[in-house]
């Protein structure tokens, strides 16, 4: 429960940053497929596990069932449910729905941003942004073959006068450059959009496998506590419970300072476990280490130029 209270509030986080760098995109191709994947799997598990402490099994004739592997049967068997694994009625149609729901986000994540990109490529092109090279050649070759033996120049002229207003004429080099900036514009479009289907792949693979591995962290966090518990066992009757009551001064010195020693190593480990929680389970639903650009202190007017 307490790692989906954690990841929802992670991924809750996300909406300051969509709103403030007004990316309206990422909230509906981004946050909402990802906070229905995790609660139709993990929010339903941590409901389960409610429910199952609402009741008492020891006025009913079922036993209480295992949610692990009722969890486990949700994805083998979804239209089955066990006798043994059955927590309430309905149970077999609420599991394959919310099933269902898990497996259209993962497409949801990893298409729609990726295919608005690229139908907002499509839109800049079709105002007259594309690149030279889309249309075709119409030229005969024995065009061509002046144009390399040295009479470019006059073509050149030519091509120039029909997208060049008035008297204005572009020279050689000019439309060159153009030509050259044009080319420019095309490949960074084509290289953004390949950027933006990488990423999106990626997040997708890191969200889906994040939310697994990020339930078994909590869960070797509960063994871990259990192990703690048998290992403060036996230190505190090797070490803390043979110091109380002390008659002395130096039984004094002995009792503090193992209590410090005691209560400070518990304290660490406390504190790099939640440490390790925020820091790589949660800070990896909502954090951006993109930096801002350094802006010094001035008191120079930007408005006024040397």
């Amino acid at each position: 429960m307490r790692f989906v209270l954690q990841m929802t509030f992670a991924l809750c986080l996300q909406l300051p940053n969509h709103i403030k760098f007004k990316r309206p995109v990422d909230i509906y191709a981004n946050f909402i497929p990802q906070m229905i994947f995790l609660q139709s799997i993990f929010g339903y598990l941590a409901i389960c596990i409610l429910y199952k402490w609402s009741i008492d099994w020891s006025k009913t004739t079922a036993q209480p069932p295992s949610l692990l592997n009722m969890l486990i049967a949700m994805f083998l068997s979804p239209m089955s449910i066990k006798p043994e694994l059955r927590l309430y009625p309905g149970q077999g149609v609420v599991q394959p729905v919310l099933l269902l729901l898990a497996a259209v986000c993962v497409p949801w994540l990893l298409i729609t941003k990726p295919y608005i990109a690229w139908k907002e490529m499509k839109r800049i092109h079709h105002q007259g942004y594309s690149g030279l090279g889309d249309g075709s050649r119409d030229e005969p070759d024995d065009v061509l073959e002046a144009e390399e033996e040295g009479d470019g120049r006059a073509i050149v002229e030519d091509a120039s006068e029909e997208h060049v207003s008035g008297a204005f004429k572009l020279s050689f080099f000019e439309l060159e450059a153009q030509m050259w900036a044009f080319s420019i514009v095309r490949f960074q479009e084509q290289h953004d959009f390949g950027e933006v289907v990488i990423h999106q792949v990626i997040h997708t693979i890191e969200f889906c496998l994040g939310c697994i591995s990020h339930t078994a962290s909590y869960l070797r966090l509960w063994a871990l506590s259990l192990a703690h518990a048998q290992l403060s066992e036996v230190l505190w009757s090797m070490t803390l419970e043979p110091l109380l009551g002390p008659t002395s001064l130096f039984g004094w010195i002995a009792l503090i300072l193992m209590g410090l020693f005691w209560f400070s190593g518990t304290g660490l480990s406390a504190f790099l476990h939640a440490l390790r929680l925020h820091w790589v389970e949660a800070n990896s639903k909502h954090f951006e280490g993109g930096g801002h650009v350094f802006a010094p202190l001035t008191f120079a007017d930007d408005s006024v130029k040397e």
